[in-house]
């Protein structure tokens, strides 16, 4: 592999393991509450957003567009309404 792929494949698993690592009081409510998270924390557009259910918890999808051109789906886990 390329030095660059390696430093994206890299920055990349960072990202998704400070995205997993993040207190539940930075986990966003609502959509629209992650769309503009994500959107001002990377300085990007947002694409699209959508809300999945994965197994017993729901996750905000989140598709920005950088200045540089970049495409980053970004993940965020809602924040369960029994833990507030």
């Amino acid at each position: 592999m390329n030095t660059r792929l390696n430093k994206f494949l890299l920055s990349a698993l960072v990202a998704v393991m400070i995205g997993f690592s993040v207190p539940g009081s930075a986990f966003a409510q609502t959509l629209e509450e992650a769309a503009r998270q994500a959107a001002r924390q990377y300085s990007a557009k947002v694409l699209s957003a959508r809300t999945v259910q994965e197994g017993n918890r729901r996750v905000h999808v989140i598709k920005l567009l950088t200045k540089d051109g970049v495409v980053k789906v970004v993940r965020i886990t809602v924040r369960d309404e029994r833990s507030r």
